[in-house]
């Protein structure tokens, strides 16, 4: 790109900063969202708590289908985008 080319597009590069600092951010957050190891962490206490009789078993089922259905999504991303 010529000096010219380079004077013209200066002001953009601002902009362009911006939008590569989101997008970086953005990544980050999908990794942490569809990663499934805190998915399985939240499992393993809620098996525990059920064991230890924090909770009944009608609590831990609904709140393991909701963890098995995080699970399955996080899946399905990852499928989709390999």
């Amino acid at each position: 790109m010529g000096l010219l080319g380079k004077l013209f597009t200066a002001p953009l590069i601002p902009a362009r900063a911006v939008v590569w600092v989101a997008q970086q951010v953005a990544d980050k957050a999908e990794a942490e969202y569809y990663d499934p190891a805190p998915v399985w962490a939240e499992l393993r206490l809620l098996e525990r708590r059920l064991a230890d009789g924090e909770i009944d078993e009608e609590t831990f089922e609904v709140q393991e289908r909701f963890l098995l259905d995080r699970l399955m999504e996080i899946e399905e991303f990852h499928h989709r985008n390999p």
